[in-house]
């Protein structure tokens, strides 16, 4: 049913121009999203998943209207239920959405403006929407603190007398300033140490529960998405490549793309060995993408018409999409497999 997406994004496309010259002419576009489509459903977790380089970070950012999209819809079904097309929406427009629609940045360091307490951090939100100031803000402020593990009475201190797990706590208490429906988690991990990681991951998830939460969660580690994930899109230079529940995709990848990125994740049991496939070659410029299939000069499944024909995200197998000719012959190794 249509009613229980929060978010559909279809046929996205964001191309950033490529200037040269003394009177800086357009000679190109990088394509950083191309043709990318996906619901996510009320508090579900969906994980975007790929190298880097390949769009996913330009997917949320996009979503968000950080980035005006270049084409394609991005719906929004607001808390009054009313659907909303975001790609077009003019920035007086946007602005209302901006409480229920937040992002979590990569690194907690350089999002946080080194010259201003976590107290003013926190509740600029509040204040610039009107919510709360003074006292109440205040209050707010050391419930949000306390919500995601951090003492209230350390709102007086500033960024840099935290550690990088404490301030991406911060980071995540100011998104939640707002109690938004739809947050767009950006690598939120990726520059914390692997116990920290854990805790931030656990308290994610613990918020999702707690507080009704949709959240996409963008990472290039496919250990970390399975984690927090109910379904998982992978993406490879602008595309969507494949999309299915987390538990499904790592034990019956249909793309070779996924079957790689699969035998890195290191298994459970340590006395299980596991063959790791070693992609050749280098990710494809999204300046000059090759034709037909994206992923066919590191594919050690290609055929001539994977050079020629650009395959179409389908559905292979109940609610599991791919877009590769022979997704339903191909019998790829997965976790377990």
């Amino acid at each position: 049913m249509a009613d229980e997406y929060i978010l559909e994004v279809k046929n996205l496309k964001q191309h950033f121009p490529i200037r040269s010259g003394w009177f800086q002419r357009v000679t190109g576009h990088i394509r950083a999203v191309d043709g990318v489509s996906f619901a996510v459903k009320r508090n579900e977790v969906l994980g975007l998943v790929g190298e880097s380089g390949c769009g996913k970070t330009t997917v949320g950012r996009t979503i968000l209207r950080l980035y005006a999209p270049t084409a394609g819809e991005v719906w929004y079904r607001n808390a009054a239920g009313e659907r909303i097309d975001v790609a077009h929406l003019s920035s007086k427009q946007i602005k209302p959405l901006r409480r229920e629609m937040r992002m979590i940045f990569q690194d907690p360091f350089s999002s946080l403006n080194p010259r201003r307490t976590v107290k003013e951090l926190i509740g600029e939100p509040l204040v610039i929407h009107n919510i709360a100031k003074g006292k109440a803000m205040e209050e707010r402020v050391a419930d949000l603190m306390a919500e995601v593990g951090l003492d209230p009475n350390y709102m007086e201190r500033y960024p840099h007398e935290f550690s990088g797990g404490q301030r991406q706590r911060i980071g995540i208490a100011r998104t939640l300033a707002l109690s938004p429906r739809l947050i767009v988690a950006d690598e939120p991990v990726s520059a914390l140490d692997v116990s920290v990681q854990a805790q931030v991951l656990n308290l994610l998830q613990g918020l999702k529960e707690q507080l009704g939460l949709t959240l996409i969660f963008i990472a290039h580690d496919l250990s970390v998405v399975e984690h927090i994930s109910d379904r998982i899109a992978v993406m490879y230079v602008g595309k969507i490549v494949e999309m299915t529940g987390a538990e499904r995709l790592l034990r019956h990848p249909l793309h070779p793309y996924t079957e790689a990125l699969v035998s890195a994740v290191p298994p459970a049991d340590p006395d299980i060995k596991t063959q790791r496939i070693i992609l050749q070659g280098d990710v494809p410029s999204p300046a000059n993408p090759p034709s037909g299939c994206v992923f066919h000069p590191r594919c050690r499944y290609a055929q001539d018409v994977c050079k020629q024909q650009e395959p179409q995200l389908v559905e292979v197998e109940p609610d599991h999409f791919a877009s590769c000719h022979f997704a339903a012959e191909l019998n790829l190794v997965g976790i377990g497999g």
